[in-house]
């Protein structure tokens, strides 16, 4: 890798490790894209994480389908900064490491906790990562 996708890949993990809004799109069963919104948090290998129900129309579309697609980064529109369309795919854990690794505040009023047989948490690998940076509209594009 070379200095200067090194140094996109730190910007890129910088922007993406804190817990932020997002909307993920999977695919349906009849081939239409769906999105909604979720809470991701990355690590320093751009792996992304959010939580979900077990029973949620999301994990049996990423069962079928792992591809997905995620844009975040915005959090006022009237303070652009930089923001992230992903290309990935996911995966639903269970594993109850993976589970208590990511539990954080925002799921509380939503399960009993990180042993919550409803709880799961989707892992998301991307390969493919654009970052815009306003006014500039041309990406910073991050192949993995």
């Amino acid at each position: 890798m070379t200095d200067g996708m090194k140094a996109l890949k730190k910007k890129m993990v910088d922007g993406l490790l804190p817990l932020q809004l997002a909307g993920l799109a999977t695919v349906t069963a009849d081939g239409l894209p769906w999105t909604r919104y979720v809470m991701i948090r990355g690590d320093e290998d751009l792996t992304l994480r959010c939580g979900t129900f077990l029973c949620a129309r999301k994990v049996e579309q990423i069962k079928a389908n792992p591809e997905v697609h995620l844009t975040c980064g915005v959090t006022d529109p009237m303070d652009m900064k930089s923001y992230y369309q992903i290309q990935g795919r996911a995966e639903v854990v269970t594993d109850a490491a993976e589970k208590q690794a990511f539990w954080n505040p925002t799921l509380e009023p939503i399960f009993s906790g990180p042993d919550d047989p409803n709880y799961a948490v989707l892992v998301i690998k991307p390969y493919r990562i654009e970052r815009v940076t306003p006014p500039q509209m041309q990406p910073d594009v991050l192949e993995l």
